[in-house]
């Protein structure tokens, strides 16, 4: 039953998601039976064209117009000394990226992705975890239709990744709610914090979950009170891709915490995205553990801004073209096995 509240059009549609398409797998299966290698050869390669074909249906995929998505947002609760940075470090990366100079920048050259950055209302932070709700449901929500919109003018593999000072303290806090157990399971030191700092944000996050713990069997109440806007926002690009047959690669420890909102919301919803990269915050493994989800990467990160999952593409666009462009025994005339 609805109740026209700004949530419930969301709620339809996690509920409501197209499944893969079997066929272009079976077609994928079948193509790589007579391609010039040994079956299984080139081990979890294969298994991404599968996922390929499962999400976009096509038999033959390919990853012609990559994306880099990055959303970034400020959080109320860095008042609260979460972050050795400030707050205003925030829209300075902004810039940064704008000019090129981030490590985002460098990989997206380095695997020829498109890179888009998304500013969401920086100058008005969400309101601190510990005392409020971080968002109304009426600003979620648009935030979530915002992030949607991220897709627009197309693509056909997108990478989410995000940006903000005191997100990891965001990130603990939903990953807490959703999953219980004790704040330090879920706290790491994000962009440094020393043996204080973990501590404070610990207790941080104590706190805010205890606050909202009478609302948090919903997961898109979990979303607004807990949340942030750069993570509403992809929510909602990830929402918007599986309608548009578009895969998506999440990068680390934050973005990982949109796409367990979806989870909270629906297991399947998340089953046309790959994770790009386990981040060396410590709770990203636990939550990966959680989704049931193999990371593909695994080296020691923890910057965000999409890196991990900018990595994991270039991995993803070789795996679509040797299926594409690798000849079969019969095109090479190379023998097969009896």
């Amino acid at each position: 039953m609805t109740t026209g509240l700004p949530f419930d059009d969301f709620r339809t549609l996690i509920e409501t998601l197209p499944g893969p398409d079997e066929a272009a797998v079976a077609a994928v299966r079948k193509r790589d039976a007579t391609l010039t290698k040994p079956p299984g050869a080139l081990g979890r390669m294969e298994e991404i064209v599968e996922w390929l074909a499962a999400w976009t249906g096509r038999a033959r995929p390919q990853v012609t117009r990559p994306l880099v998505a990055v959303f970034a947002g400020n959080h109320g609760v860095t008042a609260k000394g979460v972050s050795p940075y400030p707050s205003s470090v925030t829209a300075q990366m902004v810039e940064n990226f704008a000019a090129g100079g981030a490590a985002i920048n460098q990989i997206c050259i380095a695997n020829d992705l498109g890179l888009k950055i998304f500013d969401l209302a920086l100058e008005y932070p969400t309101a601190d975890i510990t005392e409020e709700a971080a968002m109304d449901e009426k600003t979620c929500a648009a935030t979530m239709a915002f992030g949607m919109e991220s897709i627009a003018g197309g693509t056909d593999l997108l990478c989410i990744g995000e940006m903000g000072i005191g997100n990891t303290t965001i990130a603990a806090a939903i990953f807490h709610g959703l999953y219980g157990g004790t704040a330090e399971d879920w706290v790491g030191p994000g962009t440094g914090s020393n043996s204080e700092g973990l501590k404070r944000k610990a207790d941080v996050v104590r706190a805010a979950v205890a606050l909202h713990a009478s609302h948090l069997k919903d997961p898109l109440e979990v979303l607004r009170r807990l949340g942030g806007r750069e993570i509403a926002a992809m929510a909602g690009a990830i929402l918007a891709t599986r309608v548009e047959k578009i895969p998506v690669i999440i990068d680390g420890y934050v973005a990982t915490a949109a796409a367990a909102i979806l989870h909270a919301a629906n297991p399947e919803a998340i089953d046309h995205c790959l994770f790009g990269h386990v981040s060396a915050e410590p709770g990203h493994r636990k939550v990966l553990e959680k989704l049931g989800k193999q990371p593909l990467l695994d080296l020691g990160m923890r910057l965000g801004e999409g890196t991990g999952a900018a990595l994991a593409a270039g991995i993803v666009k070789a795996a679509a073209l040797c299926h594409s462009g690798m000849a079969t025994f019969d095109q090479a005339g190379v023998s097969n096995r009896d």
